[in-house]
């Protein structure tokens, strides 16, 4: 999966529809292999952008789980722990 995609499922506070957005803009990109469309791809881009959002954010008000919410910052600083051992592992070689 792409590093910039975030799993929105079960926090506390629910994801916003910006990260549910943010999210799918960054998966067209991927699948379409641009980060910016030609003026000729961009209504095709913004119509896949708009469905991957909708699908998005219905999958993820569906989700059942009787795990307990996720904390943000906690999740935020193991996501950053995993990043600095990786950076500095890169340094290493």
């Amino acid at each position: 999966m792409c590093r910039n995609i975030r799993p929105l499922n079960n926090f506390a506070p629910p994801a916003t529809d910006d990260e549910v957005h943010a999210a799918a803009v960054q998966y067209v990109r991927k699948i379409a292999g641009t980060t910016k469309p030609s003026a000729a791809n961009q209504e095709a881009f913004d119509r896949a952008v708009r469905r991957v959002t909708e699908a998005s954010r219905e999958l993820i008000d569906s989700l059942v789980t009787t795990a307990p919410a996720k904390n943000r910052e906690e999740e935020a600083a193991k996501a950053r722990a995993r990043a600095q051992v990786r950076y500095d592992s890169v340094g290493t070689r």
